[in-house]
């Protein structure tokens, strides 16, 4: 088992960092935790939680000294915070985030890392629609999966220090290879954020009435589409613009899919439906034994 880290510096404290520092402190795994946020309201608000040791007034304070940066903000803002940080990061120090998108990372992070950083990209899968430090908790991450996505060549022990820091907090652990990670995460969850989106886009467009029943008679599937689709919405944009090539491929399939099902439905092939609806259930039967419901 790794070592603690001396100074993690979390940059951005809502959902996801604020529950990794709380995680972290109940873990024992930071001896101190500072954060910066571009809100500093939020920054504050965490410090006055007992979240974080400081809120520091830059990215640059924030990770001065520190063994150990996790990015924890909206991928669009990646790469200009990289670049203000990047003089300011200590030899040896590791840089690490939470983002669903791991290509993006290596990508945007990747050229502003200093000789002798170590560059080590994961994704707890984790969650909820709330945001903001207040809604964080340390118990997010236990029994989820963590997912670690080292480039190639990266420092050995450096990858085992973050495995050993998201088992620490409670997640399982898989090591896995970037693109391949951005393939999966556009199927099992950047296609379910945009369909919900649109489907409560849709409600979103009826006629007043109508609307007004959709609301008042939810069924629990549209009650589920409602709660994805509060999830924050610049992380969201964000995902969908740096997975693109990902999310469009898994997009045609569906779309595919979905023609075939509306040809059955139009032409009364039951059979066809119905060997649809039980394959679909026995995915989630297997989600179910995974201990992933």
């Amino acid at each position: 088992m790794s070592t603690p880290f001396e100074r993690v510096a979390i940059l951005g404290i809502g959902l996801i960092g604020s529950s990794l520092a709380r995680a972290l402190r109940r873990a024992g795994w930071a001896k101190q935790i500072v954060t910066f946020d571009a809100n500093p309201d939020h920054g504050a608000r965490a410090k006055a939680l007992d979240v974080v040791d400081e809120a520091a007034a830059s990215a640059a304070e924030a990770v001065a000294g520190a063994d150990l940066v996790i990015f924890s903000v909206p991928m669009g803002a990646y790469a200009e915070l990289a670049a203000e940080i990047a003089s300011h990061l200590a030899p040896g120090a590791i840089v690490s985030d939470v983002g669903s998108v791991k290509m993006a990372v290596i990508r945007d992070l990747g050229p502003h890392i200093p000789e002798g950083v170590h560059l080590v990209p994961a994704h707890p899968i984790a969650g909820t629609e709330k945001s903001g430090p207040d809604a964080g908790f340390a118990e997010l991450f236990t029994g989820r999966w963590a997912i670690v996505t080292p480039p190639p060549g990266t420092d050995e022990t450096a990858v085992r220090r973050i495995t050993d820091l998201w088992r620490a907090v409670g997640s399982d652990v898989e090591i896995m290879e970037p693109g391949h990670h951005d393939r999966v995460l556009a199927i099992t969850s950047h296609l379910p954020h945009l369909i919900a989106y649109t489907i409560v886009g849709t409600a979103t467009d009826l006629e007043g009435t109508l609307q007004q029943e959709v609301i008042k008679f939810s069924a629990s599937g549209f009650r589920d589409f409602t709660r994805i689709a509060a999830s924050d919405p610049t992380m969201w944009r964000d995902v969908f613009l740096n997975n693109r090539e990902a999310v469009l491929d898994v997009l045609q399939r569906f779309t595919e899919d979905l023609t075939a099902l509306q040809r059955a439905i139009r032409w009364g092939e039951g059979e066809q439906l119905f060997d649809l609806f039980t394959r679909t259930r026995a995915i989630r039967r297997s989600i179910i034994d995974a201990k992933q419901a």
